[in-house]
């Protein structure tokens, strides 16, 4: 990195190869897993029960496990939440079985298996159809909006940059959910509003870009492509750098100090934000690279618009 007047003068395209394998691999790993592994739903997505319990002293899960197990919850999930403490219970709907008798059962048996004092926190219940609709509509919502995104991309830019923009919001919500699939961190509805989030972030964070990339293209008069993009990025990465830090900032407080609840949110914003302002350095000005972009394509896009302007 070279310094020079204030102003920062990176290389970022001669990085290019690298940048396009390493989206690649990232893409190629969360695919895979989605397709084999798939995504560890929440109980908002699958419906059934949701138990929290408190000890007063740390608690292995095993015991646990092996515990309910043998009083036929043979489907139950159990994790530490929030503290060693703290135990979370998932068990899968069952007809004909109101919420107070399960939950009645499941604390019978955690008091079973240790002397300590144990609390129920709370219990919460989701029967499978409104599990499904929801699984339904939260999918539903995320389409609609990449749709939507993506009119409003064709119409603010030309066709590359316009595609370009597409491919690194789809690079960035795949990558994002895929490491959902990869750390079979629990997806649910909070997880869902983070991904919706990131794809807001990460199209501001490319539009900024792409914007200073046909300026500089409208009013450079020599060099290559490669280094009018190089300008362009370099010129926005102050603004792109502390835009990041200042979110991260907020979002590292949330997931150490926020609890439990909204960790899988508080996670996929970080990832979010992490993934998309590498796209919007490399993935967008990579594939304006790959299509050949060149000043015509500004020129000819600022023509048009002068066009419309002078239309009465």
């Amino acid at each position: 990195m070279q310094i020079f007047s204030g102003k920062t003068n990176i290389d970022f395209l001669g990085k290019r190869n690298i940048a396009l394998s390493f989206s690649a691999i990232l893409i190629l790993i969360s695919i895979f897993s989605l397709y084999t592994r798939g995504l560890n739903l929440g109980i908002d997505f699958t419906g059934g029960y949701l138990i929290e319990a408190g000890y007063t002293q740390p608690v292995e899960l095993d015991p646990v496990r092996n515990a309910l197990s043998n009083s036929d919850f043979t489907d139950a999930v159990v994790q530490h939440f929030g503290t060693s403490k703290d135990i979370l219970v998932r068990i899968a709907p069952r007809e004909g079985v109101n919420s107070a008798s399960i939950s009645d059962n499941v604390l019978s048996i955690l008091k079973g298996i240790s002397a300590d004092t144990v609390e129920m926190r709370r219990i919460e219940f989701v029967g499978p159809q409104v599990g499904e609709e929801l699984r339904e509509q939260g999918g539903l919502a995320l389409l609609i909006a990449l749709f939507g995104i993506m009119i409003y991309v064709a119409l603010r830019f030309q066709m590359k940059s316009a595609f370009g923009a597409i491919l690194a919001l789809v690079h960035d919500v795949v990558i994002t959910v895929g490491v959902f699939s990869v750390t079979q961190i629990q997806f649910d509805l909070s997880v869902l509003a983070a991904i919706m989030a990131v794809i807001g972030y990460s199209l501001n964070d490319t539009v900024v870009v792409l914007d200073r990339i046909r300026e500089t293209f409208r009013t450079q008069r020599k060099g290559s492509a490669a280094e009018i993009l190089n300008i362009s990025i370099n010129s926005t990465l102050s603004r792109t750098i502390m835009t990041s830090v200042t979110t991260l900032l907020v979002l590292l407080s949330l997931y150490f100090l926020g609890g439990e609840v909204i960790h899988g949110f508080a996670f996929a914003l970080i990832v979010g934000v992490f993934i998309g302002t590498y796209s919007s350095i490399y993935v967008a000005s990579n594939s304006l690279m790959m299509m050949g972009v060149s000043k015509i394509d500004f020129l000819e896009e600022a023509k048009k618009e002068a066009e419309i302007d002078d239309m009465p």
